[in-house]
C-alpha cells in the first residue's frame, strides 16, 4: 500500500493524503493488536498452564467493564524488513493505564509475563516499576495505585546492550516511597517477584499472593546456591507458607488469582482516594441499635479460659462488613477494616486463643503497621483489650518482643486518629500502653469482665511479697491470703469510682455504644484531612 501512494501522480494528492491517513490508521490498529497479543499464543499458553491469568486478563477481572485506558499501547521494539518495513512489535513486559475500581479512579499497572518473562523494558522512560509512569499518574492525580506483580525485575543481560551496569537508585524507589504517604498502594504478587518487583510489593499498604503459584523473596534459588551452597525450590524459599504466614513479608495470601482480586477490591472499598479526602462511607443496613444478647456470655467465668474474639467482634460491626488483614501472621492479635454504621473502622482485638492474647514480636508488629495505616488514611481505631502483657521467655527476648512491643506504644502514642480502647478482659503492662492514645479524648471504655493494672495480682503479689511468702510456714496458703486481700482493690468498678476508666458499659450496649462515638469523631477526621506529620525515632 505505501508503494502504491509513493507512485500516484501529483494531480491525485487529495487521494494521496487520504489513503496515507488510511495507512497511518492501518498502522495503529496493526501496533495494537501486537500489543494485544502480548508475547504470542504459546507463551499465553504456558502462562495458563502455570494456573496463572495473564496481566490483560487481571486487569479485566480487576477493573470496572470498559473502563481500563491505556497508556504506552505502542511501546515495545519493532521489527523492520529491509526496506524499513514494519513486520511486527514486540510489546513491552508492561502493561499500565487508568481504570475505575467500583466507580472510582486508579492507576493500575502489572508486567506482562509472557514477555521476557516481565523483565524491565529497556528504555530511557519506564511504562512501569519504580520511577515509571504509573507511579507518577498516582503522584499527580492523586489516586490509588494498584501494582499487579509477576516479574523479577532488571536482568543482567541488559549490561551488554547498555555498554555498563546501573548504579543502585538511577531508577529508585523514591516515588515510592513518597506515595505511601499520599494515596493507597496495593499490590498483587501473582507469579515469581523477586529484586525490584518484590521490593515494590513491600512498599504497600495491602499485598495479597496466590497460594501454589506465588513467590516472593529478595533473590530466587539460583543466587541461593550460588551465594550459600543451598538447593531450595522457589516455593519453600518465598511461598505463601513462608511470606505471609511465617514471615509477614506479605499481608494476605489468596485461594486463586481471582480471589486476590477480589481482595485488592475490598481493600481499596474502604478506603479514600487520598490523604486529603474522607474514606467511602455508605449507607448501612444494619440497625445502629442492635443489642446482640449473646454478648452478656461470651467471656467466660475461669480468666484463663479462651474465647472467640472474631466472634465477639462480628456481633458488633456492621453485618458482614469485616476484612481481616494478615489472618495467618502475629494470630494473637486481630487486625481488621470494618463498618459501624457505614462508617470505616480499624479493628485492633487481642486473641485469647493464641498465647492467651499476649503481644509477641510478630503481633507487635502486625499491630504497628495496621495502626500507621488507619491513622495515615483517617480510619478511626477501635482497640478490642484483652491482653496480659508482652510475651516472656526466651524466645520472646531472643526476637526482640520487649524492642517491638515498645515500637507499638511509640506509634500508638503518636497516632492522630481518633482511638476508643474497649477492654473486654486484660489489660496489663506495657501491653496494654499500646491500646491507647492520649492524643484525643483519651476514652476508655469496658465490660465488667475487665481488669488492669501493671500485673495481674497473682504474679505481681509472687514478685512483691516474695519474702513474706518465702518465710510463712505455708508459702502457698500465704500466697493465696494475700491475693484474695488485694483482689477486690482490682474490680473495674472501684476504679470507675475513681473515674480512672471513663465508663463501664452493658457488654450488649456495645455497638450502639461505638456507633454513636464513631459518628462523633467524623466532623475532627475532617477538620485535620491531609499528610500526617512524622517525627522523632522509632525505639
Amino acid at each position: 500500500m505505501r508503494d502504491r501512494v509513493m507512485n500516484m501522480p501529483a494531480d491525485t494528492g487529495v487521494a494521496a493524503e487520504v489513503a496515507q491517513k488510511d495507512l497511518e490508521l492501518e498502522e495503529l490498529a496493526f501496533r495494537r493488536g501486537q500489543a494485544v497479543e502480548m508475547g504470542g499464543p504459546e507463551a499465553i499458553e504456558r502462562q495458563h498452564k502455570a494456573g496463572r491469568l495473564t496481566v490483560r486478563e487481571r486487569i479485566a477481572l480487576l477493573a470496572d467493564e470498559n473502563s481500563f485506558r491505556e497508556i504506552g499501547t505502542l511501546a515495545g521494539t519493532g521489527r523492520y524488513d529491509d526496506n524499513n518495513r514494519l513486520t511486527g512489535v514486540t510489546p513491552a513486559p508492561y502493561v499500565a493505564g487508568l481504570a475505575r475500581i467500583d466507580g472510582r479512579p486508579v492507576a493500575l499497572g502489572g508486567e506482562d509475563f509472557t514477555v521476557r518473562g516481565g523483565t524491565t523494558f529497556g528504555s530511557s522512560r519506564r511504562k512501569g516499576g519504580q520511577g515509571g509512569l504509573i507511579e507518577d499518574l498516582a503522584h499527580h492525580y492523586r489516586i490509588p495505585l494498584v501494582n499487579l506483580i509477576d516479574g523479577a525485575g532488571g536482568s543482567v543481560t541488559s549490561i551488554k546492550r547498555r555498554g555498563h551496569s546501573v548504579f543502585p537508585g538511577v531508577h529508585g524507589f523514591e516515588r515510592s516511597v513518597g506515595l505511601l504517604g499520599m494515596v493507597p498502594v496495593v499490590s498483587a504478587v501473582l507469579g515469581t517477584a523477586a529484586g525490584g518487583p518484590a521490593g515494590r510489593a513491600i512498599l504497600s499498604h495491602f499485598s495479597v499472593m496466590v497460594r501454589e503459584t506465588s513467590q516472593i523473596f529478595a533473590a530466587g534459588p539460583p543466587v541461593v546456591k550460588r551465594s550459600l551452597g543451598q538447593v531450595i525450590d522457589k516455593d519453600a524459599l518465598g511461598g505463601a507458607k513462608i511470606a505471609v504466614d511465617k514471615a509477614g513479608t506479605v499481608h494476605n495470601a489468596a485461594l486463586n488469582e481471582e480471589d486476590a482480586l477480589q481482595q485488592i477490591r475490598r481493600f481499596l472499598s474502604f478506603m479514600p482516594a487520598n490523604v486529603w479526602e474522607m474514606p467511602p462511607a455508605p449507607a448501612s443496613l444494619d440497625p445502629v441499635d442492635r443489642c446482640d444478647e449473646r454478648l452478656a456470655s461470651i467471656v467466660p467465668q475461669k480468666r484463663t479460659q479462651a474465647y472467640n474474639m472474631h466472634r465477639l467482634v462480628r456481633m458488633v460491626v456492621d453485618s458482614g462488613s469485616e476484612f481481616e488483614i494478615q489472618p495467618t501472621y502475629g494470630k494473637s492479635v486481630i487486625t481488621m477494616l470494618a463498618r459501624l454504621d457505614g462508617r470505616p473502622v480499624g479493628i485492633v482485638a487481642n486473641n485469647p486463643m493464641v498465647y492467651g492474647g499476649a503481644m509477641d514480636v510478630h503481633s507487635a508488629r502486625k499491630q504497628i503497621h495496621f495502626m500507621e495505616l488507619c491513622d495515615t488514611f483517617h480510619i478511626p481505631l477501635v482497640f478490642f483489650v484483652d491482653v496480659p502483657g508482652f510475651m516472656v521467655g526466651l524466645k520472646a527476648e531472643e526476637e526482640g518482643t520487649l524492642r517491638e512491643g515498645m515500637r507499638a506504644v511509640y506509634i500508638a502514642g503518636n497516632l492522630k486518629v481518633p482511638t476508643i480502647t474497649l477492654v473486654i478482659r486484660k489489660c496489663y503492662g506495657m501491653a496494654g500502653m499500646a491500646t491507647c492514645n492520649k492524643n484525643g479524648a483519651d476514652l476508655k471504655l469496658a465490660w465488667p469482665s475487665a481488669e488492669w493494672g501493671s500485673l495481674p495480682v497473682e504474679g505481681g503479689v509472687a514478685a512483691a511479697f516474695r519474702r513474706e511468702i518465702m518465710s510463712a510456714p505455708d508459702p502457698a496458703a500465704k500466697e493465696k491470703e494475700i491475693e484474695a486481700e488485694l483482689k477486690p482493690y482490682a474490680s473495674p468498678f472501684r476504679t470507675a469510682e475513681a473515674f480512672a476508666v471513663e465508663e463501664i458499659i452493658d457488654p450488649r450496649e456495645t455497638r450502639p455504644v461505638l456507633c454513636e462515638f464513631i459518628a462523633l469523631a467524623e466532623q475532627r477526621l475532617r477538620a485535620e484531612l491531609g499528610p500526617k506529620a512524622r517525627s522523632g525515632v522509632q525505639p
